[in-house]
C-alpha cells in the first residue's frame, strides 16, 4: 500500500486538490442555491410544473437531458469513490442525484426536507440571505 501512495504521490495531491476546491465550491454554491428554491416549492405532493422561458427543439431537449444525467450520474459514481479516497463524498453524491431525472425523485427530495434538522438548517440558509421560510403544506407558516 504504501508503495502504490508513493507512486501515484502526484495523483493524490492534484486529488486532495480537487476535493478541496468542491468543497469550497459547496460552502458557496449550497446557500446560493437554497435561496432560490421557491417557498412553496414543496407544498404541493407532485413537482411544480416548470414555465421554459426558452423553446427548444425535442432534439436538443433530449440531449440537454442526456448530458445532465450523465454528468450527475459520473458526481455520483465519483462521489462513491470519494466515500473511501480523500474528499467530499456524501456531498458529491447529493449533487449528482439533484442533477438526475429519475422517478420518484421529488418525493424523495420532499422526504429529506420534511426532516426536522434538514428544514432547520435550509430554513437557516434562507433567512441569512433574506429569504422567507420554505414550509411543507399547503398554506404558508
Amino acid at each position: 500500500m504504501v508503495e502504490w501512495i508513493q507512486a501515484h504521490e502526484a495523483f493524490l495531491w492534484w486529488l486532495t486538490a480537487a476535493s478541496a476546491a468542491v468543497f469550497a465550491l459547496f460552502l458557496v454554491a449550497v446557500p446560493w442555491l437554497v435561496a432560490r428554491i421557491p417557498e412553496d416549492y414543496f407544498a404541493a405532493e407532485k413537482r411544480p410544473k416548470k414555465q421554459s422561458a426558452v423553446n427548444h427543439s425535442y432534439a436538443v431537449l433530449v440531449l440537454l437531458a442526456v448530458m445532465k444525467n450523465a454528468l450527475g450520474g459520473l458526481l455520483v459514481l465519483t462521489g462513491v469513490a470519494l466515500l473511501v479516497l480523500p474528499g467530499q463524498g456524501l456531498f458529491t453524491i447529493m449533487l449528482g442525484l439533484a442533477l438526475m431525472n429519475f422517478p420518484g425523485k421529488f418525493q424523495l427530495e420532499r422526504w429529506l426536507i420534511s426532516r426536522g434538522p434538514v428544514l432547520r438548517m435550509v430554513n437557516g440558509l434562507r433567512r441569512k440571505k433574506g429569504q422567507t421560510e420554505l414550509y411543507l403544506d399547503n398554506e404558508p407558516p
